[in-house]
């Protein structure tokens, strides 16, 4: 392990651009993409972009191997893999769960040579209550029919192919009439609309689906079991995706927060401790998520813990980031686009801390999981 830690540190500092802050300040959107891919087949070139995936797809990588190139890359500030985010972590879960055969060799090569995703679940009606999705998809022949509208998809006007999930059959109960689908984004009738924040980011997309054309083939699992699929795409978000955030923001999070804190004040030296120590548990936690996924023993709630867990330490974290840095913490009002959730812009970082406690179901959605699947709790009974 010494040596591969050798090896990455040797890696990291021949290759992190020291500029890339700067550049990535005020960068335009087509500066961002050009950027995210170029750093993306840098790290794909050392075997470093998928370590997580399957040796026989390019990753193979062990647990404590993982660990260590995280921790070095957080602790040499390299840019986060901001674009390839949901590739390489949701669409390859899904792909490597209940693709076919044909769909992983079509997509996962392609991921790697730079394809971009986005994730499209969320509804105006239908965020926490994903069940409660209204996009249809009327199948005709060997292709199906898409219409109706997503939000919240982040980097959507980025992508080149979407996760959909929309409803095939509108009599059957809300997660049984759910089919999982692969969109191309250059199909006709794809309409993305950037939603633009108070800051004047546009992480955010509407995506707006007009007899949108899919063809039966990228169906992802049985037609109506979308509901099920989409437990894949789910897990990883709420789970394995979390053993690289753990690291960051114990790396580079925190050593951004004792900098901004340098003060002998007791209590915020009592705060410093406090979240050293959450940290570690969480680190901890992300390991033991991974090495029971691979083993097969991850329990139901096992990675809605993580994600609770990383998310409200995360808003806990970034807010006192914004306390501590007073009158100039809260008049910064950009950030470099290529980092991460922890990059010292304490009020942007916060702002954007809240992302993290809805998407991938809503703190409160994760304590009904732990509670229900996790501790056997009776169920919260069912709205009339």
């Amino acid at each position: 392990m010494t040596e591969f830690r050798d090896t990455v540190r040797a890696w990291c500092a021949e290759h992190i651009p020291r500029d890339w802050r700067e550049k990535q300040t005020g960068a335009t959107g087509d500066e961002f993409v050009a950027f995210q891919k170029a750093w993306f087949a840098e790290l794909h070139s050392a075997g470093f972009a998928v370590p997580h995936w399957p040796r026989e797809w390019g990753g193979g990588m062990s647990v404590a191997d993982q660990i260590v190139l995280y921790q070095e890359l957080a602790a040499h500030d390299a840019p986060r893999l901001v674009l390839a985010f949901v590739g390489i972590h949701h669409a390859a879960s899904t792909l490597l769960a209940a693709g076919t055969q044909e769909q992983q060799r079509r997509h996962l090569p392609a991921i790697l040579d730079g394809e971009i995703w986005v994730q499209g679940f969320s509804e105006p009606e239908a965020g926490s209550d994903l069940a409660s999705l209204r996009t249809t998809a009327r199948r005709e022949k060997d292709t199906f029919v898409v219409n109706g509208q997503k939000l919240w998809a982040s980097g959507g006007a980025h992508a080149d192919w979407c996760l959909l999930l929309a409803r095939t059959d509108p009599d059957a109960p809300k997660r049984k009439g759910i089919s999982y689908f692969l969109l191309d984004m250059a199909t006709p009738g794809v309409d993305v609309r950037p939603i633009r924040n108070a800051v004047g980011d546009s992480h955010f997309c509407e995506i707006f689906l007009n007899d949108v054309a899919v063809p039966a083939a990228n169906l992802v699992g049985a037609e109506n079991a979308g509901w099920q699929v989409a437990q894949a795409t789910l897990g990883a978000e709420r789970g394995l995706t979390m053993l690289e955030l753990a690291e960051r923001l114990g790396h580079a999070g925190f050593r951004w927060l004792v900098e901004q804190c340098a003060t002998d004040d007791p209590l915020v030296a009592d705060r410093l401790a406090q979240f050293d120590i959450e940290i570690t548990g969480l680190r901890g936690l992300c390991r033991k998520l991974v090495d029971d996924t691979e083993a097969g023993t991850a329990g139901p709630a096992d990675a809605s813990v993580v994600k609770l867990y990383y998310s409200e330490l995360l808003q806990r974290m970034t807010d006192f980031g914004a306390e501590a840095g007073g009158l100039a913490a809260h008049t910064e009002l950009a950030k470099p686009l290529s980092s991460g959730w922890e990059s010292g812009a304490w009020v942007l970082d916060f702002i954007g801390s809240w992302e993290w406690t809805i998407p991938g179901g809503s703190s409160e959605i994760q304590r009904t999981i732990i509670a229900e699947r996790g501790l056997g709790l009776p169920r919260e009974p069912s709205a009339l």
